[in-house]
């Protein structure tokens, strides 16, 4: 007598190679999922239920587990040429992860694009520099291209309304998606992963705005060199890199500050006036940055010692509590990971019927059974 099994007929091997991909071994996955052992060698079948939670805990879509072999993806490292192979492999699992995310996310924008980048322009493909291009050209061209005057960025009544603003200025004239998460690392603030038709941003929503800030222009930097790149607190990993790789990390570094704050607007600010902490404080609450910022050009200028400045980022990283805008929300929250113009474009291929609710659900990382809520709260016509 056949012995019939009960649950999804899954490819036993699929299981393997998404736990293998998401970097848990047989026995730190068997602690999650009791019966993995028995799936991968297939004596037995998961529920929807335990697939549903398989596929989120290995960030990989529901649909791969029911592929005849495991689909062939290119190695997230080839990615990250200018990190050091042993600083790769530091990288926490739960970022890897994200990593991979990433590149998720650039296929589903290829499939809802038809393979074909919507921006009218692409600063990846438009801005070319060579890594000893001087970093204030860098920053005169890329704030020339994104076209935001210092009168319009200061107008903004805070770091939220200036992130958000940044977010959509990126994506609209640029052609760059920035998405966020909560990377559960305080060591880690985003990453960007190039692509010749769709470079996207990830940032660490757990961060501060005004870090967030900071890490979208650091990553922009790095798809401006068609490279990926992570930012990380510990810069050490540059002890390693090439003479070119440095060079490259150093611009990617300074590139928030000298966009943020042309040094010629600074220059005229600080005729007069005496630098302390207090003025740090209040020129960044102009631009709309970090104090860390405005110290920083203060350091560079010999207006404060190495000491103050690191006194004063210290005392100032005491200060900071990580808050979410999104109250924790959890649909909100996701809203504002993936932003509104990646949701309204894969809701309008779902109404040309392009694909069914279940490849909806997929494109937006959310489960079926939490669709509905949220087509009802960020879609026009719901589903």
């Amino acid at each position: 007598m056949v012995d019939i099994k009960e649950g999804l007929p899954i490819t036993p091997s699929l299981v393997q190679w998404a736990r293998e991909r998401a970097g848990y071994s047989l026995e730190e996955a068997s602690l999650i999922f009791k019966k993995i052992a028995s799936w991968e060698s297939g004596e037995a079948l998961p529920s929807y239920a335990q697939l549903e939670e398989m596929a989120d805990k290995f960030k990989t879509p529901v649909a791969v587990f029911f592929f005849p072999t495991p689909p062939v993806l290119p190695s997230i490292q080839q990615s990250f040429r200018t990190l050091p192979a042993d600083e790769f492999t530091a990288i926490p699992r739960n970022i890897r992860l994200l990593l991979r995310r990433g590149q998720a996310m650039q296929i589903n924008l290829a499939e809802l694009n038809d393979g074909i980048n919507p921006s009218n322009s692409l600063i990846t493909r438009d801005l070319k520099f060579s890594p000893n291009t001087s970093i204030d050209n860098i920053a005169a061209e890329v704030r020339n291209y994104l076209g935001i005057s210092v009168e319009e960025q200061t107008s903004w009544k805070s770091v939220d309304e200036a992130l958000d603003n940044w977010r959509e200025i990126v994506l609209a004239r640029a052609g760059v998606y920035v998405f966020k998460d909560a990377f559960h690392s305080t060591n880690y603030f985003g990453f960007c992963l190039y692509d010749a038709e769709f470079p996207v941003v990830y940032i660490n929503n757990s961060a501060t705005k005004s870090r967030q800030i900071f890490t979208l222009f650091h990553e922009l930097g790095h798809l401006l060199f068609h490279t990926s790149g992570v930012d990380i607190f510990d810069d050490s990993h540059l002890n390693y890199q090439s003479d070119i790789d440095q060079k490259i990390e150093i611009i990617c570094n300074g590139l928030a500050a000298h966009v943020l704050v042309p040094d010629n607007v600074l220059d005229k600010m600080l005729v007069g006036i005496q630098i302390s902490r207090v003025t740090a404080e209040q020129i960044a609450k102009y631009f709309n940055v970090s104090r860390e910022v405005i110290y920083r050009k203060f350091l560079d200028r010999k207006m404060i010692s190495p000491v103050e400045y690191s006194a004063a980022a210290d005392a100032w990283a005491a200060q900071m509590k990580t808050k979410s805008s999104t109250s924790g929300n959890y649909y909100n929250s996701h809203r504002a990971y993936l932003g509104q113009r990646y949701i309204d474009l894969a809701f309008t291929r779902y109404y040309q019927n392009r694909f069914d609710q279940g490849q909806l659900a997929e494109y937006l990382s959310l489960k079926p059974k939490n669709l509905p809520t949220f087509a009802e709260k960020f879609a026009w016509g719901g589903l």
